[in-house]
């Protein structure tokens, strides 16, 4: 019985990890940006070693206010950032900024905003990720998946004469982001696990918008990625 418990708990201190390590990835946030956020607007105290500890899966017991700050953070974050502009914009231009970059917050599957109880049981290891955050990519496979990327976006076609079009329907904005993207598309670099995990949802969205996967979700598209990769391996067998 023991045995079971302790197992649920690895498996959601893992859920939560992925879950926190997503979100920064996604914002392209700093480690800074959530407990400045908490702290500035009142919502409850959280220290950066605990976001770190969390994102790492070092964190065993954090207490109740953790989970009311994030999830306090995250629903403001739904509301939008107007609502708390003229309580950064002049007094922490940084995090004001990192915020205008990006600042999408977690949702379930039914698109509201997760809350403390929603984040306790996913660490807990009671709920399930939602789906837009449920997969993982490990270090030895982020090479063969970039790989796979350039030549699913190429389309057998040289980078110079598909760039445009590709370029254009990857809609992020951030400028360390997009160079990022297309240098993995050309070739020239690889992602790693960590950074393949939070662009995942975007590459889906260009995908679709360029029509060629069939919007069944983030997690087939992965899929589909993987079976290129075995594709290509079992060819050179």
């Amino acid at each position: 019985m023991s045995t079971g418990y302790r197992d649920k708990l690895l498996r959601g201190r893992r859920a939560m990890a992925h879950l926190i390590h997503l979100w920064h990835e996604r914002n392209g946030w700093s480690h800074r940006v959530l407990p400045l956020l908490s702290e500035t607007l009142d919502l409850g105290r959280v220290h950066n070693s605990q976001i770190s500890n969390i994102r790492n899966g070092k964190l065993s017991s954090p207490g109740p206010e953790v989970f009311l700050a994030l999830a306090q953070v995250n629903t403001i974050l739904d509301q939008g950032i107007e609502t708390i502009r003229d309580r950064l914009e002049s007094d922490y231009p940084e995090l004001w900024k990192s915020l205008q970059d990006s600042a999408e917050p977690l949702r379930s599957d039914s698109g509201y905003p997760l809350t403390a109880g929603e984040l306790f049981e996913i660490f807990s290891g009671l709920k399930s990720l939602p789906s837009s955050f449920d997969w993982y990519i490990e270090d030895e496979e982020a090479g063969d998946l970039s790989d796979a990327l350039s030549h699913h976006f190429c389309q057998n076609r040289p980078w110079r004469s598909c760039k445009a079009s590709v370029m254009d329907a990857y809609s992020v904005t951030k400028s360390i982001r997009r160079d990022r993207f297309a240098e993995v598309i050309a070739g020239i670099r690889d992602y790693t696990a960590e950074e393949l995990d939070g662009e995942l949802l975007d590459l889906y969205e260009t995908s679709k918008k360029l029509s060629y996967c069939d919007g069944v979700g983030p997690n087939q598209f992965l899929k589909e990625l993987r079976s290129l990769v075995s594709e290509k391996k079992n060819k050179l067998l």
